[in-house]
């Protein structure tokens, strides 16, 4: 049985940017330290605000006030894991939305184990490239560090699969792949620009993303679809000025924040199936 109210359309990514425009959720993103300046850049650029808290002293405590959570498994060290776990706790316990980024999971069993161990505190999403979804949901093989060696439609099963322990999955690639609790529909996201893989940090910096969204949305697939046509979007504009990765990622960060609704309706494309 499908729950219609949960699958996002073009109208309901519109509504959600317009809502993380006037609420300006505070996200407390975990992050790696490749990618902290720069995630940062990209939630204040969308419309929301940055905090990077990751001592185990004040982890858990920030993630219990934020409006949303983020831990990103890029540059993991053992002296992060409780501040990790503190915070995906403390999420889980006050109600606080929170993302998980589970970089390199397919193909590093430590993080891996790391990563499956906060799984046990449910986040609203998993949001990875195809190889860290089908690692992470145990089928091994295919994971290349932070590279993707799988395609995102070889990922759906692993991504359902996950849903018994988040609310919604995406495997991002040339054609974003999202799946949610309470549907059985298939979302995919095309669009976006090449150079997002020429620029460190801009999948990263999308996990932040969702999370701001799962700040301001009813559910988790609802922020997958709402930050991923973003930056499908934010990413085409920016890759009209530039062909060049260094300019884009000034240009993108440009077009993250001027994106404007009818941007959204002409350029975005998800489809249900």
């Amino acid at each position: 049985m499908t729950d219609t109210s949960a699958v996002p359309t073009i109208d309901t990514v519109v509504d959600a940017l317009t809502e993380l425009r006037a609420r300006t959720p505070l996200v407390h993103a975990l992050t790696n330290y490749v990618a902290a300046g720069f995630t940062a850049n990209v939630l204040l650029a969308a419309g929301a605000s940055p905090a990077m808290i990751d001592n185990v002293e004040e982890a858990g405590l920030f993630a219990g006030v934020a409006d949303a959570v983020l831990i990103n498994l890029g540059t993991p060290q053992n002296a992060l894991r409780d501040s990790y776990v503190g915070a995906a706790e403390s999420a889980q316990k006050n109600g606080t939305p929170w993302v998980l980024d589970p970089i390199g999971a397919g193909g590093l069993p430590w993080r891996g184990d790391l990563a499956r161990e906060l799984l046990a505190f449910r986040p609203t999403a998993v949001r990875g490239n195809a190889s860290e979804v089908i690692g992470l949901h145990g089928l091994g093989g295919g994971g290349r560090g932070v590279d993707s060696s799988a395609d995102p439609a070889a990922a759906v099963d692993s991504a359902r699969g996950l849903l018994e322990s988040a609310d919604a999955v995406s495997a991002s690639g040339a054609v974003d792949h999202l799946v949610g609790s309470g549907t059985d529909v298939l979302v995919r996201i095309g669009g976006g620009s090449a150079l997002l893989t020429k620029v460190t940090g801009t999948g990263c910096s999308l996990g932040a993303l969702v999370a701001a969204y799962a700040a301001v949305t009813p559910n988790g697939l609802t922020a997958l679809a709402a930050a991923h046509v973003h930056v499908a979007v934010a990413s085409e504009i920016a890759a009209e000025k530039t062909t060049s990765p260094g300019s884009f990622a000034v240009a993108y960060l440009d077009a993250l924040h001027d994106v404007t609704a009818d941007d959204i309706r002409g350029r975005g494309q998800v489809t249900v199936g």
